[in-house]
Order: C-alpha cells, then sequence, then structure tokens
C-alpha cells in the first residue's frame, strides 16, 4: 500500500492502473477511520481491481463556529485499518496541495443543500460538493463509495454527478453499527461515558420511526413521537428531526415511496447524524 500527498503522484498511479484495464474505485473519508469506513473499502474491493482511499479533513466543509480544529487525526490508525483491508492507494494531502492561496472556484447547490444538516450548516455542501468534484477529477474513478449515515450528503453527490454527467457510478452503503445500535461515527470519541450513553437515544428513535412507519403513513404523527422519546433524554437537544423524500430530501406529508426519517442531535456539545430510510 502506498500513501502519497501529491495529485501528480495519484494521477500517474491511475494512470498506470488504467492503460492495464483495470477498474478503479474510490472511497473519500476524513480519516480517524472505523469498521463503518472499512465497509466501503470492503465493497469498492470487491466491485474493483484498485481502490483509493482519500484522507483528507476538508476545511472548507467546516463552518467558523465548527470543529476543525478539534477534529480527530491518526494517520498511523488510519494506515492500519486501510492495510486490514487491502487499499491499494491513500491519498492524504495537505490543504495547500488542494486550494491553493487564490482558489475561488465552487460547486455550489440548491434545493437539497437548503433542509435537514443545510439549515445550521450553510457552508457545508458547498464544501462537500467542491471536494468530492476536485476528488473525482484527480482519481478519476470508475466507481465512488458512500455511507447512508449520510444520508443527505449521498443524495447531494447523487444530484450532482446527475446533474454535471461525471462519469463516475456512486454506490451507497449501509450504515454500520457498534452493537448497542448507535452509528459508528468519528465524532463518538467525543462523548463522555454518560453522554455516550445518552446517544443511544438516537437509535431508539430511529428504531422507533422505522417500526411505526410499517403501519402509520403520517409523517408528522411518526416525527412527533420520535422526537417525544429523544427530549427525554436530559443531555440531548434536537437541531432536527424530519421525514423527507429520499432523493429531492423535501419534506414530505405521507411516507409513500422511498423516505428517509433524518436527525441530528446534540449529546451535550457533539451533534450526531442518524437516519433510517422507510
Amino acid at each position: 500500500m502506498n500513501v502519497v500527498k501529491t495529485v501528480d503522484e495519484v494521477r500517474n498511479q491511475v494512470a498506470q492502473w488504467k492503460q492495464q484495464g483495470l477498474r478503479v474505485g474510490l472511497v473519500p473519508t476524513m480519516g480517524y477511520l472505523h469498521e463503518g469506513h472499512q465497509s466501503l473499502m470492503k465493497c469498492a474491493k470487491k466491485e474493483n481491481d484498485k481502490v483509493v482511499v482519500s484522507i483528507f479533513v476538508n476545511p472548507m466543509q467546516f463552518g467558523p463556529s465548527e470543529d476543525l480544529a478539534d477534529y480527530p487525526r491518526d494517520l498511523e490508525h488510519d494506515m492500519e485499518k486501510c492495510e486490514e483491508v487491502g487499499v491499494d492507494l491513500i491519498f492524504h494531502p495537505e490543504p495547500s496541495e488542494m486550494y491553493e492561496d487564490d482558489f475561488c472556484s465552487f460547486v455550489d447547490m440548491s434545493g437539497l443543500t437548503e433542509g435537514l444538516c443545510g439549515k445550521t450548516r450553510p457552508v457545508h455542501f458547498r464544501g462537500v460538493c467542491t471536494v468530492v468534484n476536485k476528488l473525482f477529477h484527480i482519481v478519476t474513478p470508475d466507481n465512488a463509495y458512500f455511507g447512508q449515515k449520510d444520508g443527505q450528503q449521498l443524495a447531494v453527490i447523487r444530484r450532482m454527478v446527475r446533474d454535471l454527467n461525471m462519469n463516475v457510478n456512486v454506490v451507497g452503503c449501509p450504515i454500520i453499527r457498534e452493537e448497542d445500535g448507535l452509528a459508528k461515527s468519528s465524532r463518538n470519541t467525543y462523548l463522555s461515558k454518560e453522554e455516550r450513553k445518552a446517544a443511544l437515544v438516537l437509535s431508539k428513535a430511529i428504531q422507533l420511526g422505522s417500526e411505526l412507519s410499517k403501519t402509520e403513513k403520517n409523517a408528522k404523527k411518526v416525527v412527533a413521537q420520535m422526537k417525544e422519546l429523544i427530549q427525554k433524554e436530559p443531555l440531548a437537544k434536537i437541531d432536527y428531526v424530519e421525514a423527507v423524500d429520499a432523493f429531492s430530501m423535501e419534506p414530505v406529508e405521507t411516507l409513500d415511496g422511498e423516505c428517509m426519517l433524518a436527525m441530528a442531535v446534540y449529546i451535550g456539545n457533539t451533534r450526531l447524524i442518524d437516519n433510517v430510510l422507510v
């Protein structure tokens, strides 16, 4: 497994692979890798000849008061996780490699990015779309892998690829959870022991919503019961709990077709997200 830091190194290696007729898969990450990321890598290994994992804490998708400086980083740990799965190449650039000092070109989107996480993180998806667009151009993968845990992000990237006619297949992979149900996330490391226990209210609310949706099609009633459950946890503060169309991210009144029950909840100072497709 090779670790490179420059765009030219990635392009040269991928060009060699493609000259050999090999299929390339990309798993974009911000590092501090866990079993959730590894599930994406495993899927990529099955469906491609070579796998590239990008490890880049993208400053453009963090707001001024968010946790860019504190976001967990551990390259040695990440290399071990990639090695376990058999990743072929890690792309680990510095911010200066991805963004020149006078960088001024962005990929923006309306509609899908305005609700859910976009309400309270107004710069987030512009940063996500811009960096993913850059990674697609740098790596030129045949397939790119993203987790369903970031359900809105997955929908946004799929729409960007469709709208801009990008030559890459976007693959969504299931949420990976801890044994007690908490969705795996790099931000789980922020939680104290007491907060970690309290955080289970997210997966409990998701489970409740999933069960209710089998018989109750009124989205407001399902969301109301999910909120009621979360509000019983003293350490939890709701950012949002909503029912949306799984593709357009538009709010729905009735749970018909493929919908997503999505939430963002603060446990102490840590913002966690979760969702389920119904």
